[in-house]
């Protein structure tokens, strides 16, 4: 009886203790999602500012230049006048420094560093630079941190890091530099990130960049165990000045009806999302496409990608020939061209849905994504585009026009993308 007694009495913190463990897990609030408001750059241009669609195809001929240079570090050139990340990007509210100073920033999924405009920019054109000097936690990055390597075109002003780069008639250069980052109600001390100090040419970033890549300086990577290598987004459509989009960070809230393909890796482009692309679909039929126009190799960096920073879809000529040929019979009206674009009408028409397919997924575009409209006038064209013959023209890049108002998921950790319909507002 006594050694009953002496038993039960010794349990009882054990018991207490697991009691309180319990309720303690009970009550925990779970995490909410962090989710930010994509806002389309043209929200803040003016109706006669928005890009033509001459400026969209310039556009997206200097990004596939650029995501062309990312294969073996090289410098990106960019034609003369265009503005880099001046249209189809999408930007996020972020705060910078301590106290934290609200900035625009773009986001880019084929990027991995972070750029910010700071104070005595000289050829910056962002009003509202970063002040550094009114940061307490901000600090220059020194040569000998690992985050001055994983900079592109870094090199060492001792003993501080620094950075240039050069887009054809445009250069900019700066320091590499550590300061906190916030996200919503996320705060990531010690982001390293770039510091512009100096534009010439044509200014290349009037607001800052996210790199949401999948190299070291990429925000999945510095955060690390925050956001679990996961984020997605909703793009709303550039052209709409009352939409927005989120961008929602970590595996919490994300959908869970939605179906994915395996992501693929390129060593000679480890930033970008590569994904296997294995068909074409025009309304019911499925296009005539040789293996190689859809083939991923490494070597020659041949494949598909998801980029955000693209607007208009972009085939390899052989993939863009067979879609655009089958597309033109599908409508059988007298075809125009306006700018880059070579397949366009002038009469009303309704346009037969087009679908990516690829391993374990399909993506069935609504017809507001299949076709662009012209600013001025009655012209209405098939929103894609053969790859420019000055770059690499191997790469298939499934671009932000045709990813707006679907829900396009990087599973960064299980390696691997899906996407779903989402109406963004």
């Amino acid at each position: 009886m006594a050694s009953s007694s002496s038993s039960s009495s010794s349990s009882f913190p054990f018991i207490l203790f697991f009691t309180l463990l319990c309720l303690c897990k009970c009550n925990a609030s779970p995490r909410l999602p962090t989710t930010l408001t994509i806002i389309p750059i043209s929200s803040h241009l003016s109706k006669s500012s928005l890009p033509s669609l001459d400026q969209i195809d310039a556009h997206d001929k200097a990004r596939l230049i650029f995501l062309d240079s990312l294969a073996a570090k090289k410098e990106a050139t960019i034609a003369s006048g265009t503005p880099f990340h001046q249209a189809g990007s999408y930007l996020v509210k972020a705060k910078v420094g301590t106290p934290g100073q609200a900035l625009l920033m773009a986001m880019d999924t084929s990027y991995d560093a972070a750029w910010v405009p700071c104070s005595g920019c000289i050829g910056c054109s962002n009003p509202t630079p970063f002040a550094h000097k009114n940061s307490s936690s901000f600090r220059p990055l020194h040569c000998a941190m690992p985050q001055c390597r994983q900079a592109p075109n870094s090199f060492c002003a001792a003993p501080w890091c620094r950075f240039k780069a050069t887009y054809g008639a445009s250069s900019f250069e700066g320091l590499m530099s550590l300061d906190s980052l916030a996200l919503a109600d996320d705060t990531l001390p010690r982001y390293a990130f770039g510091c512009l100090r100096q534009v010439t040419g044509k200014p290349v970033l009037s607001q800052g960049l996210l790199g949401l890549g999948r190299g070291p300086l990429s925000l999945l990577s510095q955060a690390g165990n925050l956001y679990r290598n996961t984020f997605s987004y909703c793009l709303p459509s550039f052209r709409s000045s009352s939409f927005t989009g989120t961008l929602r960070l970590g595996p919490v809230g994300q959908p869970t009806r939605i179906d994915f393909t395996p992501l693929l890796t390129n060593p000679s482009r480890p930033t970008l999302y590569y994904v296997n692309m294995t068909a074409i679909r025009v309304g019911r039929r499925f296009v005539n496409l040789p293996p190689s126009a859809l083939a991923f190799d490494p070597t020659t960096g041949a494949g598909t990608i998801f980029d955000s920073g693209t607007m208009v879809t972009r085939l390899v000529a052989p993939a863009y020939a067979a879609v655009r040929d089958e597309f033109r019979k599908r409508i059988n009206l007298p075809v125009s061209s306006l700018g880059g674009y070579d397949t366009c009408f002038t009469e009303p028409f309704v346009p037969p849905t087009i679908s990516f397919h690829f391993d374990g997924m399909f993506v069935t575009l609504p017809r507001e994504n299949v076709v662009i409209h012209s600013s001025y006038g009655t012209t209405t064209c098939l929103a894609m585009a053969s790859a420019p013959d000055n770059v690499n023209s191997v790469v298939n890049v499934i671009a932000s026009y045709q990813q707006q108002n679907h829900r396009v998921l990087y599973d960064v950790a299980n390696s691997r993308i899906g996407v779903s319909r989402e109406l963004c507002s």
